[in-house]
């Protein structure tokens, strides 16, 4: 059955899933969009020429399952699953507070679980399907202060690995991206906080002396969910300017 390249993209109004949206718009790809605040998500599918939006909170109960029902009833099935919505807390173990925990387990760890459960069947039917959760370095080496955040962004590893051999057969293709520091509105404001590092003193940490530019994870994303990139599952793609090796 020849794929219809439907791709959603959750939290896609801004940062790094505004450029993944826009850059699999630009390529053909029919985009819908998610994300919790309506204007924005009209403006996005304005601006990139999405086909559709959705909008809602993940971290609500059955959210996740109600989003996927809407694409699937309206569309009939998803080429693309783009797990990109998450949250950052910087705390110290100790006062990392009971809300920060539940709210960073469910949107990082449990909404792409859930998200991926309620598309998997319809991709399996067709034979074709690209999931690519949106991880972080932090995940994949750690990061003092955010141990909360590192620990639902691991998560998605092991996820990602089990899921690859799981559907191996199916034609579905399973891969998570880890940016280091992405140049985004996040990034800029984190950055200004006064909490941890500033922008300068970040850059001097990475090897390259940069941040990563949002496209470029759009790029990576375009390519892991194209035909070309059929044999690379189970894959923990660091994308982070060298800051994982030294």
């Amino acid at each position: 059955m020849k794929h219809s390249n439907k791709a959603l993209v959750t939290g896609s109004t801004r940062g790094i899933g505004a450029s993944i949206a826009k850059i699999l718009a630009q390529n053909g790809y029919d985009v819908i969009l998610h994300g919790r605040d309506e204007k924005k998500l009209i403006e996005t599918k304005e601006k990139i020429g999405a086909i559709d939006y959705f909008c809602a909170d993940l971290t609500c109960r059955g959210a996740c399952e109600a989003l996927a029902t809407g694409v699937l009833d309206k569309y009939g099935s998803l080429d693309v699953l783009v797990n990109n919505a998450g949250a950052y807390v910087w705390a110290n173990v100790e006062k990392t507070e009971d809300k920060d925990i539940e709210k960073l387990l469910k949107l990082n760890t449990e909404a792409p679980f859930r998200l991926i459960r309620a598309f998997v069947p319809s991709m399996k039917a067709q034979k074709f399907g690209r999931i690519v959760n949106i991880g972080s370095i932090s995940g994949a080496v750690g990061e003092g202060n955010a141990a909360l955040y590192s620990m639902t962004k691991s998560a998605l590893s092991g996820l990602t690995k089990a899921l690859a051999l799981e559907l191996a057969c199916d034609g579905i293709t399973v891969n998570t991206i880890n940016p280091g520091w992405v140049d985004t509105e996040l990034t800029e404001t984190a950055c200004n906080s006064g909490d941890g590092f500033s922008a300068d003193e970040n850059i001097d940490m990475i090897p390259q002396r940069r941040f990563i530019h949002p496209d470029e994870v759009g790029n990576l994303v375009k390519y892991l969910v194209s035909d070309e990139a059929k044999g690379l599952t189970g894959q923990n793609i660091n994308l982070c300017a060298g800051l994982s090796v030294g």
